[in-house]
């Protein structure tokens, strides 16, 4: 039986004493460990770099630069970026937001108890799942922009490919989307990047974002 190796983890907070609690927390699981820590988003963004996580537990309130702009960096700049999970204090918090829409997996509070940590880190790392789908969808209606008119993409998807787009907003995976359709997991892979491609956004976390901003969630 092969082994799984294990998921590492990126710690950026600008609190020791955070970093020290997440840290004991997560080293406690067999299948985790901590690879590296970050005390302000221009170090994140380094550390990341030269240590490769599978994942990154981002505070977004930090110095230098902020968990949003080190989010993008760390998305744009790497080939197989990490799955980053923004660790925030206030679930509606604009930050949060900004921070979803530069392509976070999703969010933790920082009140959450250690086994929803650990069981946030373990599913974003071995899925395509986002977080908090409820919340995203709550952060979308406040921030949603003003269009005069749906944008021209919302007419270029299939109707294969809204269906896969709608349930992506409620943070399936492509498995269970497959399972949901009853179509193989290939097929979905294949809707999801004909939809990267026609909203313009790199990941499906932007994409659902980009669909509540359109409306395209309150259409049918």
């Amino acid at each position: 039986m092969t082994t799984r190796p294990p998921i590492r983890v990126v710690l950026a907070d600008d609190e020791r004493m955070v970093r020290t609690a997440l840290r004991a927390i997560l080293s406690a699981e067999p299948d985790l460990e901590v690879v590296g820590e970050a005390a302000t988003g221009t170090e994140a963004v380094s550390v990341v770099r030269e240590r490769r996580p599978d994942v990154v537990l981002m505070d977004v309130r930090m110095p230098e630069i902020d968990g949003i702009r080190a989010t993008e960096q760390i998305l744009a700049t790497l080939d197989e970026p990490p799955r980053v999970v923004v660790v925030t204090t206030f679930e509606h918090d604009s930050y949060v937001y900004d921070a979803l829409r530069a392509g976070a997996a999703g969010f933790l509070l920082k009140r959450a108890d250690a086994d929803a940590l650990v069981q946030a880190v373990r599913l974003v790392s071995h899925s395509d799942t986002l977080l908090f789908p409820s919340a995203v969808r709550t952060l979308a209606a406040e921030h949603a922009r003003a269009y005069p008119a749906p944008p021209p993409w919302v007419a270029r998807l299939t109707g294969r490919e809204s269906d896969v787009l709608r349930l992506m907003a409620q943070g399936l995976t492509n498995a269970e989307i497959a399972r949901r359709m009853e179509v193989g997991p290939a097929t979905v892979k294949s809707h999801v990047a004909a939809i990267l491609a026609k909203t313009g956004t790199r990941d499906r976390t932007q994409a659902v974002i980009a669909a509540y901003e359109a409306g395209f969630m309150n259409a049918r």
